[in-house]
């Protein structure tokens, strides 16, 4: 994979991202994200991995290489969102506050440093 593949992986991953996070998801996911194991969270970390699946497909990923690395996506997706809403709801934070949003910015930095990884991956694998 070149260079240039890679960028463009990666910026099919984020788009996905964006999609699956905010366009596709739905309050039962998002209400239930911090409830370890409650279907809602599952079925959303699940969206975010088969869309991962079908993007590396897509870029040529082999099958079985693409099946664990979206397998991996999905247990790190699965428990940032839910340490992302414990501590939310732990630390009672609010939109109101800035470190609601400071949460919000890692949470999102560390789902992007995830892609990244995978791309890596798919560079060495």
């Amino acid at each position: 994979m070149s260079v240039a593949e890679a960028l463009w992986l990666l910026a099919a991953l984020q788009a996905k991202h964006l999609i699956a996070d905010f366009f596709l998801q739905t309050g039962y996911m998002h209400a239930n994200k911090g409830r370890y194991g409650h279907p809602g969270g599952l079925m959303h970390a699940g969206l975010h991995g088969l869309g991962s699946l079908c993007v590396l497909l897509a870029f040529g990923v082999t099958p079985l290489a693409a099946a664990a690395l979206t397998t991996a996506e999905f247990l790190v997706h699965y428990h940032l969102d839910w340490a992302k809403a414990r501590l939310t709801a732990n630390w009672r934070l609010t939109p109101d506050r800035p470190s609601f949003w400071a949460l919000i910015g890692v949470d999102q930095a560390l789902h992007q440093w995830t892609y990244l990884v995978l791309v890596i991956l798919v560079k060495v694998v």
